[in-house]
Formats: C-alpha cells, structure tokens, sequence
C-alpha cells in the first residue's frame, strides 16, 4: 500500500522556519521524482520544488529561501523553509512520480504564517 504522509506544518510568525517532512512507503522512493507543492483556497496547487535525479528546482518565488532535500535511506522527503512570509501560507502536499508513471500524493500540512 502506497503513502505518503506529511508532518511539520504549523503556524509560524514571518522570518520564522518550519522543516515539514513527507514519509513515503510502498514504492521505490529512491528513483521517483518528488516534489513539493502549496494549495491556498480556491486556487490550484501550485508546484513549490521537486526533486529528482539528484537534482532540485524551485518556483522563483521560493529560491534562496527554501531547501528541497531526500533522505531515500529513510525513504523521506524534506523541505526547509527560511525566512517565512504570510504569501507562504497553504496547505502543503508531497507528490511522488515512479518510474513507471505512477503519481502519488499525500493528505497536506497546513502551514499558516502570521504574526
């Protein structure tokens, strides 16, 4: 059975930091390509940064500010968040795309940034 579960969202004041995790199981972590993406209300998700083949992308907004790392010993997928600001609020999901074209997602950390 595949998951993938999220923890470490929060509420957070601006400049603050919040590391959010994303367990996987069920599928071969290490060669999937894995990303993070933020959903606010009435909007679509939009991608935030992905992961894969040992390399990272990042949406402009986020660059030089969050960090997208892996652990596939632990078959977890992280992402550092610096320098925290209100338009960083949503829902955050980890998504996960196999090698055989299977996509995975999880159930979303609310990550609120307010003061």
């Amino acid at each position: 059975q595949v998951q993938l579960v999220e923890s470490g969202g929060g509420l957070v004041q601006p400049g603050g930091s919040l590391r959010l995790s994303c367990a996987a199981s069920g599928f071969f972590f290490s060669s999937a390509a894995v990303s993070w993406y933020r959903q606010i209300p009435g909007k679509e998700r939009d991608l935030v940064a992905t992961s894969v083949g040992g390399r990272t992308n990042y949406a402009d907004s986020v660059k030089a500010r969050f960090t997208i790392s892996r652990d596939n010993a632990k078959n977890t997928l992280y992402l550092q968040m610096n320098s925290l600001k209100p338009e960083d609020t949503g829902v955050y999901y980890c998504k996960a795309v196999t090698n055989w074209g299977m996509v995975y997602w999880g159930q979303g950390t609310q990550v609120t940034v307010s003061s």
